[in-house]
């Protein structure tokens, strides 16, 4: 693997983990040593993540992580939606229903896994991308998949912000299992129904959140120890706020 490719892999899961948080300084000389590459290919790694949206330039300042605003998440959410419903019809359509009903299966177990330690809710995790990758390979449309990559790039940093909900997780497990049946069923419609009602729910969840009193400065420490202080806040929920390592 390339020392750039590495650096952006690392860097990326970091962000979508919450290993590094919204305003955190993604300063070059810090990083470079902590993932012990150059400054060259980290500054590529860098200009790959502003591209997806992960991090952003900061008044001259170097590289910080990307804020997530609740008006961004329901921006991702329109685009999202009709993906999603499009993904479970062509499913349907290109039909593998012994997959799908052996997931619904699963899901009806997760709550054991959300009910568990943190190692129970990455479980879970695993389970919902294992839906994902079902509903693709059914829908067996590249361009569809490629529609739907930054999508879920920003999707599995969205997710955690309901980790500190157990509620929220059975709830979605239950809608997810409701998902497979019917795609393991054959019923395009119910399938669409079922996806609906998650993201409705999904995003009704995240809205719903008490949003950060905002402020023009905001200290934050990297996953390196760098602190940086920021002219705009990261807008997450106050109690949403979190590091995952």
């Amino acid at each position: 693997m390339r020392a750039s490719d590495h650096a952006h892999a690392t860097l990326r899961s970091d962000i979508i983990e919450w290993r590094l948080v919204p305003g955190d300084l993604l300063a070059e000389v810090e990083q470079s040593a902590r993932l012990g590459v150059s400054r060259t290919p980290l500054r590529e790694a860098l200009s790959r993540l502003v591209a997806e949206g992960l991090a952003a330039p900061h008044s001259g300042r170097g590289v910080v992580v990307s804020a997530i605003s609740l008006e961004a998440v329901a921006d991702l959410f329109e685009v999202r939606l009709p993906l999603e419903c499009a993904a479970v019809r062509l499913a349907v359509a290109r039909n593998r229903p012994g997959a799908f009903a052996a997931l619904a299966e699963e899901f009806a177990e997760a709550p054991r896994l959300i009910d568990g330690d943190d190692d129970g809710q990455e479980g879970y995790y695993a389970l919902v991308s294992r839906l994902d990758q079902e509903i693709d390979a059914a829908a067996a449309n590249p361009y569809l998949l490629q529609a739907q990559k930054p999508i879920r790039t920003h999707l599995a940093r969205v997710r955690r912000l309901a980790r500190d909900n157990p509620a929220r997780l059975l709830a979605s497990a239950r809608e997810h299992e409701q998902i497979a049946l019917a795609l393991g069923a054959g019923n395009a419609d119910l399938a669409e129904a079922a996806m609906r009602v998650h993201l409705h729910n999904s995003l009704h969840h995240l809205l719903s959140q008490p949003q950060a009193t905002p402020s023009r400065t905001t200290r934050a420490t990297s996953a390196a120890g760098a602190t940086a202080t920021t002219d705009t806040p990261p807008l997450v929920p106050n109690d949403l706020k979190e590091h995952h390592g």
